[in-house]
């Protein structure tokens, strides 16, 4: 299981979807998930509504680059049409282990039109995931409680779709029954499973240690 950092590997709130935050996570080997949006004709890093000072997506890869490329980007997408200049932007940075998800169905047609990696969403509020054939994995999501089972994330990988875990932290709920249920079945072994999470270090640790 690849364990990937909720905008960054942050200490503070203020820090997330930072510079900071990116460094501390690519310098510790971490994948990435963060927001994307567009702030006058610019692709830039913002969860909420963008500023003119929200990061251009351009130094995230740049900044990325100067680290390991080769550790798994998850890309938020914010907003609608944004595939041209995204296509561009891969191309110039070379990023290819990535994956674009949280798209409205309407714009993701637009993902698979292009040829870009995405995920679709599946939660208890969307059952049955869209597009399901032509995505190359799950982002599995639990608003209110974990309300899925082993046997649906193995039906996923037997599918042969990478499955990103969204650890109930991010919607601030404990995670230590989650972590437990991935080490006990044995599911944090297996290779096409993501588990993001905002604390990336502590996770790193429990799933490394044969106790916890």
């Amino acid at each position: 299981m690849k364990i990937i950092s909720h905008r960054g590997a942050w200490k503070t709130n203020e820090e997330k979807n930072t510079v900071t935050a990116f460094e501390h996570s690519f310098k510790n080997d971490f994948g990435t998930e963060t927001d994307i949006r567009d702030y006058k004709g610019t692709l830039v890093i913002a969860h909420d509504m963008a500023t003119g000072e929200s990061l251009p997506l351009s130094s995230f890869f740049e900044l990325f680059n100067s680290f390991n490329p080769g550790l798994p980007l998850a890309l938020n997408i914010k907003a609608d049409g944004l595939q041209k200049p995204l296509v561009a932007l891969l191309k110039q940075y070379n990023i290819t282990n990535y994956f674009f998800f949280d798209m409205s169905v309407p714009d993701t047609l637009g993902y698979r039109q292009n040829d870009l990696d995405f995920y679709t969403r599946q939660s208890e509020y969307e059952p049955q995931p869209a597009l399901y054939e032509d995505t190359k994995g799950i982002w599995l999501d639990c608003f209110t409680g974990i309300w899925y089972d082993e046997q649906l994330i193995r039906q996923h990988i037997n599918n042969n779709k990478t499955v990103a875990l969204v650890s109930p932290d991010l919607h601030k709920r404990d995670h230590a029954e989650f972590w437990a249920f991935l080490k006990s079945t044995g599911l944090s072994d297996a290779e096409n499973l993501i588990l993001c999470t905002d604390f990336p270090f502590e996770a790193r640790d429990f799933f490394t240690t044969n106790n916890g």
